[in-house]
């Protein structure tokens, strides 16, 4: 998979229908295996804003995540989005 296709991928998990934490998951899933395999570049910014995902995506077992971490997990992603976007365009 090249850097587009990987970064589109990671678009359509962003934008699915479904919960946002759990699309959220899923999304850091698809940018961790183009990671792996090269298509995408793990800069130090990309590896805050995950650090900052994971925090917002934490909950004991049981726990429903709710508005707040939603609304984080949806600000945090736009952010690596853009920040992919430079990559892509580079």
């Amino acid at each position: 998979m090249n850097a587009a296709a990987a970064h589109a991928a990671f678009r359509e998990r962003m934008a699915a229908k479904g919960h946002v934490v759990d699309n959220a998951r899923q999304a850091v899933g698809i940018l961790e295996a183009a990671f792996d395999e090269g298509s995408l570049q793990r800069t130090p910014v990309v590896d805050r804003m995950l650090a900052d995902l994971m925090v917002a995506l934490e909950q004991d077992e049981g726990q429903k995540l709710g508005g707040k971490s939603a609304e984080a997990a949806r600000f945090i992603l736009r952010a690596i989005d853009r920040e992919l976007e430079r990559q892509v365009e580079a």
